[in-house]
């Protein structure tokens, strides 16, 4: 009486699956307006408007979601609109994307239409960030060494 077929099923509408062993994500809807900072140990799915700071595990971003504010994540795919910095590990934008601040990551994925008002930085690993000199008082050479 209430049941829907499955091919009556929306494939507009979010479907939660778990997204490993274990592991969970959240979303923040079309409808949905934060005034403040998120912070998630999870992967998180914005849709909705965000102003503040963002702090998670994986970032995807809707077309018509709005961020105002930074974001650090590991990886982030970015499809809406952004004015502030970004910090990611693993980074993807999209051709809707737009986006107004500086940009810093390892790996940087860019489609073609994509719009970016800011400076892009690769960042530095923190154990190759400097060298290692030779105690002062050695006459030796420096050495520099590197950790397996």
């Amino acid at each position: 009486m209430f049941s829907k077929k499955p091919d009556e099923f929306s494939p507009s509408q979010p479907v939660a699956r778990p997204m490993g062993s274990g592991s969970t994500f959240s979303v923040i809807g079309s409808d949905v307006v934060i005034k403040g900072d998120v912070s998630a140990t999870v992967d998180l799915h914005v849709d909705g408007r965000i102003e503040g700071d963002i702090q998670c595990a994986s970032l995807v971003q809707g077309e018509g979601s709005h961020i105002e504010g930074g974001i650090t994540a590991e990886t982030a795919r970015l499809a809406g609109t952004v004015s502030g910095s970004i910090n990611a590990r693993e980074l993807v934008v999209l051709r809707s994307a737009k986006i107004h601040g500086d940009v810093h990551y390892d790996a940087l994925t860019i489609e073609q239409g994509a719009e970016v008002e800011g400076r892009f930085a690769h960042r530095v690993p923190a154990k190759a960030a400097a060298p290692v000199a030779a105690p002062k008082g050695d006459d030796s050479a420096p050495t520099l060494t590197l950790a397996s």
